[in-house]
C-alpha cells in the first residue's frame, strides 16, 4: 500500500454542539479524535490541526491562521507539516471510520493519474474531509486559492475540490457519518451498542485502552467461555479466559496464534470436565 501522511482537522467552533470540545466527546468510551486516529494508525506521519490534547498515539500539532479560519485554512496549516506523496484528510468527528475505508481511498487515489479520491455518502454527496489527495496538486491548488483570495480563511472546501480530478468511493453507509449535533452523538452512541456491533466495538475499545495490537478470535473465546460456564461453573468463564490470556502472553510473544492455541487447550479441558460430570 502506498505510504501516506494523515491530516486530521480537529478545530472548529462546534456551534451546533453549544461550543463543546467536539473532538474530545466520547462514543463507546473513546474520544472521537482517538477513534479517527485509530483508523489511520499506519500513516507515516499524522498532523492534527487544532488545540493540543491527550491522544491515543503520538501526533504532530498545528493551528490554522487565523484560528477559526475554517477547513481550508486548517488544511493549509496541516499540509505544511507533511512530506508524503499522498495525504489522507479527515475530520475529527467520524465515529465509524474504519481502516477498510482508508485502504479503499488510498487504492482509488493510486489508480491512474487522478488527483485523489474522496468518499461519497449514501445520498451521493461528496465528503472532502474523508479523502486522499495527491500532495502536489493539493499544494498547488491551495497556493492558487490563497493568492486569488488573499488567504484561505473562510473559504469553502468546494473551491478546492472543484479544481481537482477526484475519484469517488462509495464506502460503507456509516464511513462518513459525522457528529455535528447532540442528536448525532446520541445516535452514534446508540448504534455501537446494537447487538450486531457491540462486542467488536467493546473489544476494540479495550485494546485501545490497554495498548494491545492483537486480532482477537472472538468466536473462539466466546465458545471457550460457554464451555467453561456450562461444563464447570459460571464463574469459570471469565477466570478461564483470563488464564488463557496470561498463558498466551508467556508463549512466543503472545500473538493471535498463541491465544487460539491456549483457548483450544482450555476448551478441550472444559469438555473433558463436563464429560466426567455426565458419566456415572
Amino acid at each position: 500500500m502506498t505510504a501516506y501522511d494523515a491530516i486530521v482537522l480537529a478545530g472548529g467552533a462546534a456551534k451546533r454542539l453549544g461550543g463543546a470540545d467536539k473532538p474530545a466527546l466520547r462514543v463507546g468510551g473513546r474520544a472521537l479524535l482517538d477513534r479517527v486516529l485509530a483508523a489511520c494508525a499506519d500513516a507515516a506521519a499524522t498532523v492534527v490541526v487544532g488545540g493540543r490534547r491527550p491522544t491515543v498515539r503520538a501526533v504532530t500539532w498545528a493551528r490554522e491562521e487565523p484560528q477559526g479560519g475554517g477547513p481550508l485554512a486548517a488544511l493549509g496549516a496541516g499540509v505544511r507539516l507533511t512530506t508524503a506523496g499522498r495525504l489522507l484528510v479527515l475530520s475529527a468527528d467520524l465515529p465509524f471510520l474504519g481502516e477498510s475505508t482508508v485502504k479503499e481511498l488510498l487504492a482509488a487515489a493510486a489508480h491512474g493519474k487522478r488527483d485523489g479520491a474522496l468518499c461519497v455518502d449514501q445520498d451521493g454527496r461528496d465528503q472532502p474531509l474523508v479523502a486522499v489527495y495527491r500532495a502536489e496538486p493539493l499544494r498547488r491548488e491551495l497556493a492558487l486559492l490563497a493568492a486569488e483570495h488573499g488567504s484561505l480563511a473562510g473559504l469553502p472546501l468546494r473551491l478546492l475540490t472543484h479544481e481537482l480530478d477526484l475519484a469517488r468511493v462509495e464506502a460503507g453507509p456509516l464511513a462518513s457519518f459525522d457528529c455535528d449535533t447532540w442528536e448525532d452523538i446520541a445516535a452514534a452512541r446508540a448504534r455501537i451498542r446494537e447487538h450486531g456491533t457491540v462486542l467488536d466495538e467493546w473489544i476494540t475499545a479495550v485494546k485501545n485502552e490497554l495498548g494491545i495490537e492483537l486480532d482477537v478470535a472472538t468466536d473462539v473465546l466466546l465458545d471457550l467461555a460457554r464451555d467453561a460456564a456450562h461444563g464447570v461453573a459460571r464463574p469459570a468463564a471469565p477466570l478461564t479466559t483470563f488464564l488463557v490470556g496470561y498463558a498466551a502472553a508467556k508463549a512466543n510473544g503472545g500473538g493471535a496464534e498463541a491465544v487460539a492455541d491456549a483457548a483450544r487447550k482450555a476448551a478441550a479441558l472444559a469438555l473433558r470436565w463436563a464429560d466426567e460430570a455426565e458419566t456415572p
